[in-house]
């Protein structure tokens, strides 16, 4: 079992999800660093001042709704994944590119009824110009 299992771990799948995993949690840090200190304060200076994270809080007893701090979440998700959407739309631009590139013209195969046909034309040919 022990061998079954790592072979699968091996395999590269696996180990593609696993560095994915990893750098989709960078990329996930960076596009929250840039919603938080970049485009919410914009976003803020636009509304005339207002913090999302603060603004929206209700209190009801000991219990806290935090819409801003949702609101915030929700424009993280939308920024990584149209930057999702950009990188996926650029890299199958780049392999429809290369496979365009490798399938070529293949030359079309002959019956033998025509292989016979051009022998015999080229023959032909031959001995007309032997004239």
């Amino acid at each position: 079992m022990w061998k079954e299992f790592k072979e699968f771990a091996m395999k590269g799948n696996v180990i593609d999800l696993a560095v994915a995993v990893v750098i989709g949690a960078a990329f996930g840090k960076i596009v929250s660093s840039l919603v938080d200190n970049i485009i919410m304060p914009l976003v803020g200076v636009l509304t005339g001042g207002i913090d999302f994270t603060k603004s929206f809080i209700w209190r009801v007893g000991d219990a806290t709704v935090s819409f801003g701090v949702f609101l915030q979440s929700v424009i993280d998700f939308l920024i990584i994944s149209f930057a999702i959407f950009l990188f996926i739309r650029m890299l199958n631009k780049l392999t429809k590119k290369k496979k365009e590139e490798v399938v070529e013209e293949a030359a079309p195969e002959l019956d033998t009824k025509e292989e016979l046909l051009r022998e015999i034309r080229d023959l032909l040919r031959a001995q007309n110009t032997n004239k």
